[in-house]
């Protein structure tokens, strides 16, 4: 979006100068505008001459690093505003993503701002893997004289709640920092206390010599165009959902839904590789259930806030808290006490808590113990250049059973069981520019995406038919049985026919006794995955994080062995050299 223009065209200036003066103007503050008023008229009344004052040496801009380990892009999106704002005041800020820190250089930092997210069970994003253990190792470096300030981020439904935060702020300590600012530990709803937080943080980092009304704005870049651009809009589209369809047989016990969305005033303009946050509603059933043991069942207006607003399955030790707050139940209180809450909430949700713990609720009790219902992120399954103004989603149905009681997943339920053609659906694009093909479409990629970890590979695949790319293409999928759960079998059988998908290799795990996944596809082409990663082929993962990627992780590197008859350690070495290339990406969860 290209920025206001302040200047009028009948200003007394040529073009290129009410550009550059607006480009200017346009990214000061308040404080700098008022500022060059007050200079010009005080250049005036002394008849177009600058006072006589000796001339102050320029002042050179506090350096500032900001790093940040990001998964689905939250922490990236952080330090870009850290960034932007220190900019202003007075910082010449750095931004690094720890897939390509050097944790070497970090003594040099002076002044440290670090965003980590945390991933699965206390476990950093995977491009943070290599940098955070050479920080946690024995040979990082020391950080004496460097201050820093940590934002960690997390999701209060898992055990290990901002564990990688809580580690880099402890760490950097104790290799001789000085924290700045405390640490702060975020939900999912981290926007508003993420911008107080980074606020209050510029604040102490900066030089003690600087007067609080003075911000520095780096012309250079403001004339160039490269400062404060319009960051794309966070709010919801609505769309149309125009298919629904069950990819699996009827015979499958499981149910994958592709979800094609139609956009009314065209589609954002999304890559391959982008997610779709869809803005899901609870289950009314179990929202009626909560309202019933809760004693406010009557109430019109909160039950529509806990269908669309509220996160109504999350229980966390956060949760059970807020509950004894504010209901002072003495049982909750006791299991908190004795500090078995942990391991009581492992596979339960709100409604345990409040059937388990029978208590006199208000609705501003339930709006305090839950926090905003977070949106789901989805891969994108389809390319613009082939689909146009459509998004296209494989969600697949999540349903099991814990503790007695049938258990859904809040999104993906809401799509197979209650959307249907004609619904409208509320959503957001979240680009991933980490998960990108090649610039150059005569580049070879090899795609391993079991399960719904195919479906950006359906964009890529389709991107790469539509631009007719020489590049050779290998995808590698998986899941249960080839009769009943090979998703769009049909559109890799034509893609093959027309050579935009040069080969694939499957595994479908319960068709024969001994179970089968992609990484054993991965190890029998071991020699020839090789040859295409040597002859400068991309690599990408999508799917579960938690296995998984790490059991085909470890079959790329087990493959450099076989091949090449390398060490276990130099097989790493060329694995993590293909991850700091950005030629093995992942897109895991």
């Amino acid at each position: 979006m290209s920025r206001q223009n302040l200047l009028p065209r009948t200003a007394p200036f040529g073009d290129g100068e009410r550009a550059s003066l607006d480009a200017v103007l346009g990214a000061a503050s308040p404080t700098q505008r008022a500022w060059l008023a007050g200079f010009l008229a005080g250049l005036d009344a002394a008849g177009g001459q600058p006072a006589a004052v000796p001339a102050a040496p320029p002042k050179a801009a506090a350096p500032l690093t900001v790093i940040y380990a990001s998964e689905s892009g939250n922490s990236e999106a952080l330090a870009g505003t850290v960034a932007k704002l220190a900019r202003k005041q007075g910082f010449k800020p750095k931004v690094v993503d720890f897939a390509d820190l050097d944790v070497a250089t970090l003594p040099k930092a002076g002044k440290l701002v670090a965003i980590a997210a945390t991933w699965g069970e206390g476990e950093p994003p995977a491009r943070g893997v290599r940098a955070y253990g050479e920080l946690m190792g024995e040979g990082a470096p020391r950080l004496d004289g460097v201050e820093f300030a940590v934002l960690a981020l997390g999701d209060t439904s898992y055990a290990e709640f901002c564990a990688i935060g809580k580690a880099l702020d402890a760490r950097f300590e104790a290799l001789g920092g000085k924290r700045a600012a405390e640490r702060a530990d975020l939900d999912l709803d981290f926007e508003k206390p993420a911008a107080d937080w980074i606020k209050a943080t510029l604040k102490a980092l900066a030089p003690a010599e600087a007067a609080d009304n003075v911000v520095a704005v780096d012309f250079a870049r403001v004339a160039a165009g490269e400062d404060d651009e319009a960051e794309p809009s966070r709010e919801p589209l609505v769309v149309e959902v125009v298919e629904h369809v069950n990819l699996n047989s009827s015979r499958s016990d499981k149910e994958t839904i592709h979800l094609a969305l139609a956009f009314e005033d065209g589609a954002p303009a999304y890559e391959p590789g982008d997610s779709l946050e869809l803005f899901p509603e609870n289950d009314p059933q179990l929202v009626d259930e909560i309202l019933t043991a809760a004693g406010l069942s009557g109430d019109a207006a909160l039950r529509n806030a806990l269908l669309a607003e509220r996160d109504i399955t999350t229980l966390s030790a956060a949760t059970i808290e807020r509950f004894v707050k504010a209901t002072g139940h003495t049982d909750a209180q006791r299991l908190i006490e004795s500090g078995e809450a942990k391991a009581w909430i492992e596979g339960r949700h709100l409604i345990d808590l409040i059937a388990t713990f029978p208590a006199t609720l208000t609705a501003e009790h339930l709006t305090a113990i839950t926090r905003p219902l977070p949106p789901r992120a989805y891969s994108i399954a389809s390319s613009r250049k082939e689909v146009g103004d459509e998004v296209h989603l494989a969600i697949v149905a999540v349903r099991y059973e814990t503790h007695g009681r049938a258990r859904s997943g809040v999104a993906s339920v809401h799509v197979a069981d209650r959307i249907r053609d004609g619904a409208k659906l509320r959503v957001r694009l979240k680009p991933n520019r980490h998960f990108r093909l090649p610039q150059d479409p005569a580049t070879d990629i090899i795609m391993v995406g079991p399960g719904t970890g195919v479906a950006p590979f359906r964009a890529f695949v389709q991107e790469r038919r539509a631009i007719e790319a020489p590049g050779r293409s290998w995808l590698f999928f998986g899941d249960r049985h080839f009769l009943h759960d090979f998703l769009y079998q049909l559109e890799w059988q034509e893609a093959l026919e027309d050579r935009s998908l040069t080969q694939i290799d499957v595994a479908f795990s319960r068709d024969q006794p001994e179970k089968v996944y992609v990484q054993d596809r991965i190890t029998h082409h071991a020699r020839e995955l090789v040859s295409w990663l040597d002859g400068g082929a991309h690599f990408y993962v999508c799917g579960d994080a938690k296995n998984m990627a790490k059991d085909v992780r470890n079959a790329v590197v087990k493959a450099y062995e076989t091949a090449k008859g390398l060490s276990p350690a130099k097989a790493e070495a060329q694995v993590a050299a293909l991850e700091r290339s950005h030629r093995y990406q992942q897109d895991v969860y």
